[in-house]
């Protein structure tokens, strides 16, 4: 039985959110209703297209609806409204991307299909949220982008800045939509409830971290293809049959990395001493990298580098990716049936084990081809009850975090804003490394690991406690908080748990009905389990960069530490399958977690058109290979850029006029991608002559989807964010505020409550201990005075540096 067997799910709409979304709860179980307009829903016009017997359709549509239903009903006409109606009042969730004028009013209005079914679990994927002015914007995954943040940091110096393929927009958001939805599932007998997702905001998370430096006046402006302001080398490079992805974080690293690739006397040269010194002089030690590196293949240095506990991978090619070993010997490909074509696409990452395992692959259906089964609709299921309002749906569920870092945290942050009771476990010498990793006097004596901005927004709503686990009587006091848990995550590195005597097994000795989920960057049990990574080094080794930039770029990376919050999405996600898994078997479980196999989702456009076709078209660069023209276009202000997508030829008929090329020649989609560079350069003449805002604001207008493509710093004061109350100012003890952004995801409304700032070392220790262990102050006296707890951060070996 799966996770959602007995759960049916309506899909209505038509958004790429939304079919990643409806994935999830189909390949997990539920009975996954997609209503379609008569033709079958816009997507599966989507490039690329495969024959699929008898026409042409998207393959990335036919993965991402795999083992879903679908009907013909357009929600516009009166009997077919009345229809679903009836089958939504059969049904346990709603997810709706109508926009948000098309659902206040008319027989599915949300406000009358809720009065009507109040123990339905709806979830509205919009744009940009209802209540802000942006909310009637048009919009297409390249806008939402620019607004949310992820297009302006990226790409050449000069412009213009980088957009991505859409469909990693549309896994992003319906990650995002799924997070709420499902845990709202885990919480049904409280009711229903009413869930609104904003997709600016959901694509906001994911440049977070920029947003921490953002917050105390240090943005990071756009340096260049593959560099990112933060540290170097963290790109890629070409090898002697490919490319090589490389990133360096730690002063350790930047030395084994020069040892490796035999340049060993650059290690301590002054130009090179630091990020910044080697930010500065990229160009030079790009020139002493690049020959040295093109001495190897990939897997020669890939295998050199690992060995070395070094984070370097492989950037493969597609047909590369489909034949790496470690993916074959994990299942990460599955196969699609969609018509007459079969090929594969990535499988989700989330492995549950046994009946609760997602489906590996199945068939998507053609448009309509369950008409007939639901011409006698099903019973309606009982009325039920509105959640209350108070109530969030993880309330009652303790997890211990053993995670440290963005990715970790970031989930456990998703469970703790959700309800649960989220116990963060650090140790005093060993602290969360977004405390800081610059371990001097002054991180001590200052306590400066009390005010890194990262590590700030990504741990509200935690309890935090300290434990010295090297030592018996610190690992039992784990094993005693373990032995009243629901869920345990970590993501160290795979021999440290073992190594300390806390081994999954152990774990699940501790309680068998523990969920477990060790968030592993290329999973547990195979060859690459050990290999080091950052959130862009995924991103590396999924071949995203193969898919994205300009024909003749090097492969392109899309955002700084792009793995991190896909990987955090993903543990959240995983985490409350595995908790629903629980709450229908009573059975605990280790999940098989793999932070690569999230980030293939990504690539699954990539994915499902080598293995359908063979190859891949050539890349894009920003324009867009279904519709046109699309764009990033430079206005009149310092660095100021407009991203438009022109998403129809009625969109065309629109802009025409605006820009001054009424040109009928050019009302048909084939003929603007012919002439797309004379488009383009009447776009650019149009938007150098004002802002980038004043520009967006006039397409709006005409019904256009436009945005500016924000940095980092405007993201704070975007008014539809500000009108959201998206960002939220908490006093923090050691800083005079931290700066958060809210959930994505809103209940009634209203997003989860910000209860507590990010806990200081140790906060919650007198409290945690006594509460759940029972431990007297004279207990917890004798433990401090042991080091086994404590509050604050102490040298591994006790010694200060100078």
């Amino acid at each position: 039985m799966g996770v959602f067997d007995g759960i049916r799910v309506i899909e209505l709409g038509s958004d790429g959110a939304l079919s990643y979304c409806g994935k999830l709860f189909a390949d997990f179980g539920a009975e996954v209703v997609k209503a379609e307009v008569p033709g079958g829903d816009p997507l599966r016009q989507m490039e690329p297209r495969i024959d699929i017997g008898g026409t042409r359709e998207s393959a990335w549509f036919g993965w991402a609806n795999t083992n879903k239903r679908s009907i013909t009903a357009d929600w516009r006409d009166a009997a077919d409204a009345e229809r679903l109606s009836a089958l939504i009042a059969a049904s346990d969730v709603l997810l709706d991307a109508r926009a948000p004028r098309d659902v206040l009013s008319g027989r599915l209005a949300h406000d009358t299909l809720r009065a009507d079914h109040p123990g339905l679990i709806l979830t509205h994927v919009t744009a940009f949220g209802t209540g802000g002015p942006y909310a009637d914007h048009q919009a297409s995954p390249a806008v939402l982008r620019a607004l949310g943040g992820l297009v302006e940091g990226m790409g050449p110096v000069d412009g213009p800045p980088m957009i991505v393929d859409d469909t990693q927009t549309a896994v992003t958001c319906g990650l995002a939509a799924f997070i709420p939805t499902a845990a709202a599932l885990f919480d049904r007998a409280a009711g229903g409830r009413g869930i609104e997702l904003s997709c600016q905001e959901a694509l906001a998370h994911a440049v977070e971290l920029d947003m921490s430096y953002a917050t105390r006046g240090v943005p990071r402006r756009r340096s260049g293809v593959n560099l990112f302001g933060r540290h170097y080398p963290s790109s890629i490079y070409r090898t002697a049959d490919g490319w090589l992805g490389v990133s360096t974080v730690t002063p350790a690293q930047w030395r084994g990395m020069c040892e490796a690739f035999g340049l060993g006397d650059i290690a301590d040269h002054p130009n090179y001493a630091t990020h910044d010194a080697r930010l500065a002089n990229a160009a030079e030690l790009d020139a002493t990298l690049e020959p040295a590196i093109a001495q190897k293949t990939s897997e020669a240095w890939f295998r050199l580098c690992n060995a070395r506990k070094l984070p370097v991978v492989i950037v493969p090619r597609m047909d590369q990716l489909l034949e790496q070993k470690v993916h074959r010997e994990r299942g990460a490909f599955v196969p699609v049936r969609f018509g007459d074509a079969r090929y594969e696409g990535p499988v989700l990452p989330a492995r549950l084990g046994g009946a609760e395992e997602p489906l590996a692959g199945g068939t998507a259906p053609r448009a309509g081809a369950q008409d007939g089964d639901y011409i006698d609709l099903p019973a309606p299921r009982p009325a039920g009850q509105r959640a209350p309002g108070d109530r969030r749906p993880l309330a009652g569920v303790r997890i211990i975090d053993l995670s440290m870092g963005w990715a970790g945290p970031f989930a456990t942050r998703h469970l703790a804003d959700l309800g649960a009771e989220v116990i963060k476990v650090e140790g005093c010498s060993y602290p969360d490394w977004w405390r800081g990793t610059h371990m001097d006097r002054a991180f001590y004596e200052d306590r400066l690991y009390e005010k890194n901005n990262a590590y700030l927004m990504m741990n509200r709503n935690k309890r935090g406690i300290t434990l010295d686990l090297t030592v018996p009587e610190g690992r039992q006091l784990l094993l005693d908080l373990v032995a009243g848990a629901d869920g345990f995550i970590e993501n160290y590195s795979s021999e440290v748990l073992p190594k300390l005597g806390l081994s999954h097994d152990v774990l699940q000795a501790a309680n068998p009905k523990l969920v477990i989920l060790p968030m592993a960057a290329f999973g547990l049990g195979n060859d690459w389990s050990a290999t080091r990574a950052y959130g862009g080094t995924l991103e590396q080794a999924a071949g995203l960069p193969t898919l994205v930039g300009a024909p003749d770029w090097p492969p392109a990376m899309a955002a700084y530490a792009y793995g991190d919050p896909i990987g955090g999405y993903n543990a959240a996600a995983a985490m409350i399958l595995g908790l629903l898994a629980r709450q229908r078997t009573g059975a605990g479980r280790i999940i098989r977690f793999s932070q690569i196999e999230g980030m293939l989702t990504l690539a699954a456009a990539g994915i499902t058109e080598q293995s359908a076709t063979g190859q891949l078209a050539e890349r894009t660069g920003n324009r867009h290979r279904s519709f046109a023209p699309q764009g990033a276009y430079r206005c009149g202000g310092t660095d100021d850029w407009l991203v438009l997508t022109v998403r129809s030829d009625g969109d065309w008929t629109r802009l025409a006029p605006v820009i001054g090329l009424d040109d009928p020649a050019l009302t048909k989609v084939e003929a603007r991608r012919a002439q797309h560079d004379r488009i383009d350069a009447a776009i650019s003449d149009w938007c150098a002559g004002r802002t980038a805002d004043k520009a967006m604001a006039a397409l709006q207008a005409q019904g256009l989807a436009a945005g500016v493509a924000r940095s980092t710093p405007a993201l704070l004061t975007d008014p539809n964010l500000v009108a959201r109350d998206t960002w939220a100012r908490l006093p923090r003890a050691f800083v005079s505020e931290s700066v958060l952004q809210r959930t994505a995801y809103r209940f009634e409304g209203q997003p989860c409550p910000i209860t507590n700032p990010s806990p200081t070392l140790g906060e919650h220790n007198t409290e945690v201990f006594t509460r759940i262990l029972g431990l007297s102050p004279a207990d917890l006296r004798g433990l401090e005075a042991r080091g086994i707890i404590g509050t604050e951060a102490v040298p591994k070996g006790g010694k200060v540096p100078a």
